[in-house]
Parts: structure tokens; sequence; C-alpha cells
């Protein structure tokens, strides 16, 4: 039964709205949140202290905004149980190889919340949160060994998505020392670009694989060069580890997998861990200004 309904939340969200209309076995937390847990109580629950780790996905009455489901899995360390109308609250209660549904009404997320809620938001919407739990680890010590094995899975992950959409579109790209991948339409001419130096370049930021255009300051986007200096931060690592290859004049496209893009943070498509492609055209290359110091 949890497995099946494990496929079916993920498959469309709008179970959660069926599951819920009918089924009236959903518990109630102090802060008034709605739950329901599918557990086979092999193991312990988790205590406060105990990390666990899990795939989540969030969404809005019938759409979703959120997955990690199939990516980099997500450690919280579990903290007791308070009444602050979060997901949180049935961390205590959650055992290794459970699934767990969350439901949160809007109205009362803003009462609790006493700010203003994004405007996509309404006041009789609904949010729903579902958690698979991979496991539970007792020391931060375990915690981590196993982030580490996860992190390199995910890179792996993210390298074979751009691999395989270099392959499947017959581009042939050269692949940096940092795990990026270029490829010059045009080298350019002048200053090479390296650290110190002001780069002045035009740019479309686009998903990998989909191709959807998410970022951009050319063919009417947007007006002007992004300017950046090249050794100072100003840039995701991919970008500017792609941008020495080119000198100025140049032009060509980035493949960046996303631990060399925003990883674990929302990048410019709205989600984590997206792998990017950046159509680039460099306009001048110039001695930056000093660094802070």
């Amino acid at each position: 039964m949890e497995k099946a309904i494990t496929l079916c939340l993920l498959a469309n969200l709008t179970l959660i709205n069926v599951v819920l209309g009918q089924d009236s076995t959903f518990q109630t937390t102090d802060s008034g949140l709605l739950y329901k847990i599918y557990s086979n109580k092999m193991g312990p629950p988790a205590s406060k202290g105990d990390f666990l780790k899990y795939y989540w996905l969030q969404g809005v009455d019938d759409s979703l905004l959120l997955s990690t489901y199939g990516s980099m899995p997500v450690y919280m360390r579990v903290d007791s149980p308070r009444n602050q109308y979060r997901p949180v609250e049935i961390f205590t209660l959650l055992r290794k190889g459970d699934s767990a549904i969350v439901v949160m009404s809007i109205e009362t997320l803003q009462r609790h919340v006493g700010a203003q809620l994004p405007e996509f938001l309404r006041k009789k919407n609904r949010m729903f949160f579902w958690f698979k739990v991979l496991d539970v680890f007792t020391s931060d010590k375990q915690m981590e060994a196993d982030s580490l094995q996860e992190v390199a899975r995910q890179r792996e992950r993210e390298t074979r998505a751009i691999e395989t959409y270099l392959a499947s579109n017959h581009f042939q790209a050269e692949k940096t020392p940092m795990g990026g991948y270029f490829r010059i339409e045009t080298v350019g001419h002048g200053p090479t670009i390296e650290n110190g130096k002001q780069v002045a370049f035009h740019f479309t930021c686009r998903l990998l694989p989909s191709g959807k255009i998410v970022q951009s300051n050319q063919n009417g986007y947007d007006d002007g060069p992004l300017k950046a200096v090249i050794g100072q931060g100003q840039l995701i690592a991919g970008v500017e580890d792609g941008l020495r290859y080119f000198r100025e004049g140049g032009k060509g496209t980035l493949y960046i997998p996303a631990f060399l893009a925003y990883d674990a943070r929302r990048g410019p498509g709205g989600s984590t861990y997206e792998d990017l492609i950046f159509d680039i055209q460099v306009d001048k290359v110039t001695v930056g200004p000093p660094g802070r110091k």
C-alpha cells in the first residue's frame, strides 16, 4: 500500500485531495496540522538529536512546487515537537521507511507566520508535503559519512545528465578540470580572461535538458551586458570557469552541472539542483577594479 501511495503522489498531487476528502484517519498536531503516516513500524521512531534522511515533495492544491525525489535527499536534525504549524512537528513520529503526508491550511499558516505570504498563495489554498524517510541516524558522524556518499552520487547524476544531453544532440564539448563543459563557436581575440579581469558579456541561461530560457540579456530580454570581475565570486562557479576558455569577442556555450551552479539552492528555474546551459558572447575584457580587502 505504501509503495502505491508514494508512486501516485509523485505522479499527481490531486490524489492527496481525494485521500483527504475520503479518509477520516488523518490525525492532527497540537498546532492544527493534518497528517497521516504510512509505517511498517519496523524500527524505533526518531528522537531529539537524531537526523532524518528523506525525500520530500511540496505542492499547493494539485500543483507541484518542489521535489527532491530521485535527487539529493535532505538531512535534518530532529528537535522536540513544538506548536509551530510546521511539518517538523511530526518528525519524532517517523521511522526509517515511513512515508507521511502533511496538510497545511494557508489561512492558518498566515496566522502563525504573521507576515505577508507569496502572491501565488490564497487563503483558500492547502499546501501539501509528502515525506519518504530513507534513514535515521543517531550521530553527526553517521549522517556526515552518508551525506558525503550522497553528494558524490548527485554529482555523478548531474554529470551524466549533461553528457546524455550532449550525446543526444550530437554536440562536441570539452570538459574542464572543475567538471563543467564548454563548446566554442568563436574563441575571440585580444585579452585572455583570468583573475582580476573584468568581463562584459551577454548571455542566455537555459535549463538542461528542457532548453527553457530562465534568464537572458540577449535578444531584447534586458539592456546592456553583464559585468563581473573574475576571481571575486561575482558569478556562479561554472560560468566563471567556462569564461576562462574564451577571449574578447568569443562566443559559445557552457554546460554547467548543478554543483557548479546553485546546487541545493533554488536556481533561476525555481528548483534545486538545476543543470544549466549558458549561451555566451564576450563583449569586452578589461583590467578590473581592485577587489575588496
